[in-house]
C-alpha cells in the first residue's frame, strides 16, 4: 500500500477531484482514480467524497494506492530501432504511436517492454518498476529519439543535464500555414490548461518555455521547421506552434482542424537530433533518428 498527501492550491480551485488527482499523479488513469473513489481510498479534509466533488484551496487529499495496483511489468520481444548503444546508455529511434511507458490499464507493447526484453536487469531503477531506464519520454505519436538509462548513475547524470537544458534536442515538424520569417525564438510559459487537464497552455504564470525555430522549407499551405528546445515542458513546440497561429500539421489536440494531405496519425513532429555528455566518459555524443517514412510520404504529398 502507498500513501499521497496532496494539498490544492487555488489554481485548481473548483476542478473535479477525479481530474485533479489523474493530473497529480500522472501514472493512473482517470478511470482508476474514479474507482479508488468509490472504494473510499481517496478522501478529501479526513471524507469520503464522489468522483464530481469540486476540490478547493487549501482541501488536502489523500491517496491510497493498494500495492496490487502495480503488476510486474514483463518484458516483450519488440524491435528495436537503435541508434547508439553502451554498457551505460542506450538512444533508440521511437517510432510514431507506440506509447513511452506502462501506466495502470496499459501495461503491454509500450518501449519499457521493448527495452526490458534487450537489456533484461540491467536498466536504472531511480523512475521505479513502472519506468526502469526511463529518464525522458515524448509524446505517444511523436517519433524521434530518446535515451535510455541501463544503471541509476547515468541515470542521475542524463536528469542533472536534462534540468540544466544542456541536452541537445532539435526536432523537424511541419506546421500549418506559412511562416514569412527564416527563423524565430518563442519565449511564453506553459503550464496545464485550468480548462482542460489534458492540455498544456501558455499562461503568465507558467514555467518558463523556450522553443527556437530555423525555417526548412515553405510548401502552399505549410511549413517545415527545424526546432531546438531550450527547455523540455510537456506539449512544448506543439503548445508554442500554436501559440503563434501554426500549430503542428495533424495535431487534434492543439491544431486548428486542418486537413493534411495524408494520414499522418497524429502530429507531424519528429525528435531528430539528440546530443548529451557521456555519463561516463565525458565525451560528447550526438545521434541523429533518420526523418520516418510517414514525415516523407507528407513531404512529397504537398511539395
Amino acid at each position: 500500500m502507498k500513501e499521497y498527501t496532496l494539498t490544492v492550491e487555488e489554481y485548481f480551485e473548483n476542478d473535479r477531484i477525479d481530474r485533479y488527482v489523474c493530473d497529480a499523479l500522472a501514472d493512473f488513469s482517470r478511470s482508476y482514480i474514479q474507482k479508488l473513489i468509490a472504494s473510499g481510498d481517496i478522501t478529501a479534509r479526513g471524507k469520503a467524497v464522489r468522483s464530481s466533488y469540486r476540490v478547493k484551496t487549501g482541501d488536502i487529499i489523500k491517496v491510497i494506492t493498494p500495492d496490487s495496483v502495480i503488476p510486474d511489468i514483463t518484458a516483450e520481444d519488440i524491435p528495436l530501432d537503435i541508434l547508439y548503444e553502451d554498457d551505460d546508455v542506450l538512444v533508440v529511434n521511437k517510432p510514431k504511436g507506440m506509447v513511452v511507458h506502462p501506466a495502470p490499464g496499459h501495461y503491454e507493447h509500450t518501449l519499457v517492454n521493448a527495452v526490458m526484453y534487450h537489456c533484461g536487469n540491467g536498466l536504472s531503477g531511480i523512475n521505479g518498476v513502472m519506468r526502469p531506464g526511463i529518464v525522458h519520454r515524448i509524446d505517444k505519436d511523436t517519433s524521434g529519439s530518446l535515451i535510455i538509462c541501463k544503471n541509476d548513475t547515468a541515470h542521475e547524470s542524463i536528469a542533472a543535464q536534462l534540468e540544466k537544458h544542456t541536452i541537445k534536442r532539435e526536432y523537424i515538424a511541419i506546421v500549418t500555414g506559412v511562416i514569412n520569417e527564416d527563423n524565430g525564438k518563442i519565449e511564453k510559459p506553459i503550464k496545464r490548461s485550468s480548462s482542460d487537464r489534458k492540455k498544456m497552455a501558455i499562461l503568465p504564470d507558467g514555467k518558463r518555455a523556450v522553443t527556437n525555430y530555423e525555417v526548412l522549407e515553405r510548401f502552399d499551405r505549410f511549413t517545415m521547421i527545424k526546432c531546438i528546445l531550450e527547455t523540455g515542458r510537456t506539449h512544448q513546440i506543439r503548445v508554442h506552434m500554436a501559440g503563434i497561429g501554426h500549430p503542428v500539421a495533424g495535431d487534434t489536440v492543439y491544431g486548428n482542424g486542418a486537413k493534411t494531405p495524408v494520414d499522418t496519425k497524429g502530429q507531424a513532429l519528429h525528435a531528430h537530433i539528440l546530443g548529451f555528455t557521456h555519463p561516463r566518459t565525458g565525451e560528447y555524443i550526438e545521434t541523429v533518428a533518420p526523418i520516418p517514412e510517414y514525415f516523407n510520404n507528407f513531404i512529397m504529398a504537398i511539395r
